[in-house]
């Protein structure tokens, strides 16, 4: 009987010391790494932009670059740089800067403003092919300037002038095409900017 009690307060103390372990251990937390990542968003603003991309153009072009040392007007040593380069070209036009008046009695769409075209030139060079020499080593600041350089000639080559004014037709051509429901309602179309002459108004 005395061993029954013996083990029986054996047993309850084991398990009075592994609920303190167990107890202590979450407090403190031994062995554990705990992270904590507090995550704010300050703003969120989404702007509904009503922009019309009426033309876009795209090329693209490749330039070898050469780099090397003389001595006595002799090359001792050269290396060189071939780059491949893709231009796009976009004209848009913001249409909420076109303002429009309705005159609803006499059934006109007067328009009193259109938006000057926007053009936006984005070139992007990938590096295609090195060839470095042991004495002539191509530097971070050779692959930056050729880079740079080849982005340069790409922006030169796109004629913005052909490129605005081929926008200005197909804005001409799209606005005809939204126009097309005012006449469906019998509204006439005025022109206050004597820019949308080649529109049957």
């Amino acid at each position: 009987m005395k061993n029954n009690k013996l083990i029986l307060s054996f047993a309850a103390g084991i398990l009075v010391m592994l609920f303190l372990f167990l107890g202590v251990k979450s407090c403190f937390n031994f062995g554990n790494k705990t992270e904590k990542t507090d995550y704010y968003i300050l703003t969120n603003q989404i702007s509904k932009m009503n922009k019309m991309v009426v033309l876009e153009q795209n090329t693209s072009s490749m330039q070898k670059t050469k780099m090397g040392y003389e001595v006595l007007g002799n090359e001792v040593s050269s290396n060189s740089i071939i780059t491949y380069t893709k231009t796009n070209a976009q004209v848009t036009y913001d249409l909420n800067k076109m303002k429009m008046e309705v005159d609803s009695v006499n059934k006109k769409l007067i328009i009193t403003e259109l938006p000057d075209a926007e053009i936006r030139i984005t070139p992007s060079v990938e590096i295609q092919s090195l060839d470095d020499s042991f004495f002539n080593r191509i530097s971070e600041k050779d692959i930056k300037n050729v880079t740079q350089k080849a982005k340069e000639t790409a922006m030169k080559t796109i004629d913005e002038n052909r490129l605005r004014n081929e926008g200005r037709q197909q804005l001409m051509e799209n606005l005809n095409n939204i126009f097309v429901l005012a006449k469906a309602l019998n509204y006439t179309i005025e022109d206050k900017t004597g820019q949308l002459g080649i529109l049957k108004l």
